[in-house]
């Protein structure tokens, strides 16, 4: 969802992927030329009032460029979401991403997200509003504001709903280019106003330029409260 800096030029970008198994410039990487955390892992339905909700989940990325696709980092994620009321939501979202090929998983870098959901048509339409930012040291001026449109169809009452998202990252620094995202992903259960896997694949693009980055995820959603 937030980069440590957006993809300043596609010189660097593929100075990453031929370079990203080393690992003495893992961190510099991360700080310059990482992919925002662009997955969504919900739907257009609300928690409930005074209820909560969690979702762990775990994310692939990758870059394709002229036919060429090369795994870059990963993610842990952990979302909550407050039910404020029928209508609005107030979510939390933490990200770990590290690079892959990394000789350490502790030299990965952390992610912080809040912001608010709103339903605007009952479990089919919803808007969230998040705004956040890396917590790496030294990476700079990394706040970003998504704002993002969710639309849920609903495919086997209780059980399934197919899920589409579409989001603009909008950045606050400079040389920092706005990206497109765009996420496909499922609902499963035998009750979804109680637990779901989360299957998801995502696309974020940089309007003009030719490469893309992907995700596949997986979450589990759990939800607490009466």
């Amino acid at each position: 969802m937030y980069n440590f800096k957006m993809k300043p030029n596609k010189k660097k970008m593929k100075q990453m992927i031929l370079k990203y198994s080393i690992g003495i410039i893992i961190i510099g990487m991360m700080i310059s030329s990482c992919a925002p955390v662009f997955s969504e892992l919900q739907s257009a339905r609300m928690v409930g009032k005074n209820k909560i909700e969690a979702t762990p989940s775990i994310s692939s990325i990758n870059f394709s460029e002229n036919g060429d696709s090369k795994g870059i980092q990963n993610h842990f994620g952990l979302q909550f979401a407050y039910g404020l009321s029928t209508k609005v939501d107030l979510r939390f979202r933490y990200e770990y991403i590290w690079m892959k090929g990394s000789n350490s998983f502790g030299d990965g870098a952390s992610v912080l997200a809040i912001g608010p959901k709103f339903s605007l048509i009952e479990n089919k339409l919803a808007f969230n509003l998040p705004l956040g930012r890396a917590l790496a040291q030294g990476s700079g001026n990394t706040w970003q504001i998504h704002p993002t449109l969710l639309l849920t169809i609903p495919a086997i009452e209780k059980k399934m709903d197919i899920n589409f998202s579409t989001k603009y990252l909008m950045t606050f620094c400079k040389n920092c280019d706005d990206l497109v995202a765009l996420n496909l992903g499922f609902a499963i259960s035998s009750n979804l106003n109680e637990w779901s896997i989360r299957p998801e694949y995502g696309l974020l693009i940089n309007p003009g330029e030719s490469g893309k980055f992907g995700q596949f995820s997986l979450g589990f959603t759990k939800s607490f409260g009466k």
